[in-house]
């Protein structure tokens, strides 16, 4: 059987090709699903798809006709996928539960301490031979305080590091998290946590309860020299409230892998197009603010385990099997996702 995969990166594609090869044959295409490439499934069994590819129910609907039964996708969030308009097609939908939490904590920190440090001021300089320190003073991280939205695995791995520090940790979510209790960390109502912590970093699944859980409220509640990082969910910050904020000289730094309107922008090539979303553009204006293309998953042991898993999840459609990857088998949405 042959399998088409969109918006497949050119560093991933060798490995997906790999990790079929003996099983099926994969046609890779680095276009994006949408309502215009949607018609090039047509034929295609099994669709493999990114998370910012486009499945919405005209989409689904388009698979479907062209005898699509199952989507396979290579990731974690589904917030891009119409999930009820799966289920009245009769399709399978899989994902990817979990994978490297590393990868996605690491670059967390990655982008906490580029934005502390100054670090990609400081290489621009350098660059052009300007050994100048003016402006680029950090902070000791040491003794500060972490604040943790969201302490699964992501949000547990980023918590070690932070321990690691020398850190005080506070955390928020709906169940403590036993192993970041072992680590010190004390639960507490997020509007304490915006107001007491140094770092913020969010590791919580894009949802409706989610979805600008870092408003404008949020942000006039944080201290003025806090770092804020999000490599989750764009949706989790309201852009244009962040705007505001930096506009008044608040906040040290931010450091952003994800952006809430980023379908379309990222993984993409734009350097020589007029990109037309204002917010984001008057977002790079700032110096103290680091934006880099949702890569925060973007490592050898995490891809490798998001296309073993996507493999695994394809075999048990095909076999008739279910697993805790799928999310809608055969027209069928368990509970817990309604």
């Amino acid at each position: 059987m042959e399998i088409v995969a969109f918006g497949v990166q050119a560093d991933e594609r060798p490995l997906l090709e790999q990790a079929f090869a003996g099983r099926h044959q994969v046609r890779c295409l680095d276009v994006f699903l949408d309502r215009d490439t949607a018609p090039i499934a047509h034929g295609y069994e099994v669709v493999s798809t990114s998370v910012n590819d486009d499945l919405s129910a005209e989409v689904l609907q388009t698979l479907a006709a062209g005898g699509t039964k199952m989507v396979a996708q290579r990731s974690t969030g589904f917030n891009n996928i119409d999930l009820e308009a799966a289920a009245d097609l009769a399709l399978t939908i899989g994902r990817v539960s979990a994978y490297s939490p590393y990868a996605v904590a690491e670059f967390a920190w990655l982008l906490a301490l580029a934005v502390n440090r100054r670090l990609v001021p400081a290489a621009n300089r350098t660059r052009n031979f300007d050994f100048r320190l003016d402006g680029l003073m950090g902070r000791d991280l040491h003794g500060r305080t972490a604040g943790v939205l969201g302490t699964g695995k992501i949000g547990t791995a980023f918590a070690r590091i932070a321990h690691g520090f020398g850190m005080q940790l506070l955390g928020w979510d709906l169940v403590e998290n036993p192993e970041c209790a072992a680590l010190g960390m004390r639960y507490v109502p997020r509007e304490r946590l915006f107001a007491e912590a140094d770092l913020i970093s969010l590791h919580v699944p894009l949802t409706e309860d989610t979805r600008h859980l870092v408003d404008a409220a949020a942000l006039a509640a944080m201290k003025d020299d806090a770092i804020l990082v999000n490599s989750s969910r764009g949706g989790l910050i309201d852009t244009a409230a962040l705007v505001e904020t930096l506009k008044a000289r608040r906040l040290t730094g931010v450091g952003l892998d994800v952006y809430e309107e980023e379908a379309g922008l990222f993984f993409y090539d734009k350097s020589l197009d007029v990109v037309g979303d204002d917010t984001l553009a008057r977002l790079m204006t700032f110096a103290n603010v680091l934006v880099t293309s949702h890569q925060a998953y973007f490592t050898e042991e995490a891809v490798g385990q998001i296309i073993r898993t996507t493999v695994a999840n394809v075999e048990d459609h095909l076999a008739g099997r279910t697993s805790a990857h799928l999310l809608v088998t055969r027209g069928q949405l368990p509970a817990a996702v309604r």
